[in-house]
């Protein structure tokens, strides 16, 4: 049913782009570049406060594909050759870039409120992508993490340049990626980055495996390949 996990042993291509191929990458693609527009015009050169809402919304798809994965694999009484747990594993780095950009950042109740507006709405667009189509939901995570990894390095021209001040980095952060007692911003904007990266490639990677005729319409269907 699934493509066993590829683990990472080198560090990811930041500049990475996945060409669209059909319908189904070209609706992610759409999907992505107008969330993007939106995104650039709200908060335009905010990056701490772009990067709370792109991380609320980034934990979900971890966490949607996962249960659903796992719910398919009870169902058929299938093995899932590590998917859940790197979906799961890929929803948990994300809430945890969003409680250390929260720490950032600090949001207003306006901006609050938006997020919860705009997990809410997307929880429920992307559950009904994934059952609709997988490889789709996967691809846009994909593009998703792409245009992620373009925001964080625009964050750090910012710090490089002086208009964001590279402030200290919040105990979470040093905590969560193991970063020396006086790591900076700059230095959490490198990690989370890099996850980015590494999401970005793993969806890619199901979304290619998906795009196989056979894999695609089991995973729509829930019936495993024979």
């Amino acid at each position: 049913m699934h493509a066993p996990v590829t683990t990472q042993t080198t560090q990811p291509a930041l500049e990475r782009h996945h060409a669209a191929e059909g319908m189904s990458d070209r609706i992610a693609l759409a999907i992505t570049l107008t969330l993007r527009f939106f995104a650039d015009t709200f908060f335009a050169k905010r990056y701490g406060n772009r990067a709370i809402v792109l991380e609320t919304v980034a934990a979900v798809p971890g966490m949607v594909g996962g249960m659903l994965v796992h719910l398919r694999c009870l169902r058929w009484m299938i093995e899932d050759e590590g998917w859940i747990r790197t979906l799961l594993d890929e929803a948990e780095n994300e809430r945890m870039h969003l409680m250390t950009f929260i720490q950032i950042a600090q949001p207003s109740r306006f901006e609050r409120a938006v997020i919860l507006l705009a997990q809410a709405a997307f929880f429920v667009f992307f559950f009904l992508l994934y059952l609709v189509s997988p490889r789709t939901a996967h691809r846009m995570v994909g593009y998703f993490e792409e245009q992620a990894v373009i925001s964080y390095t625009l964050y750090l021209a910012e710090i490089d340049a002086g208009r964001v001040a590279n402030i200290a980095a919040p105990d979470l952060a040093i905590a969560y990626w193991n970063l020396p007692a006086n790591a900076r911003l700059r230095d959490v904007v490198l990690a989370v980055r890099d996850d980015e990266a590494g999401h970005r490639d793993v969806n890619h990677q199901y979304a290619n495996h998906l795009s196989q005729p056979d894999l695609q319409h089991s995973a729509a269907s829930g019936r495993p390949v024979e």
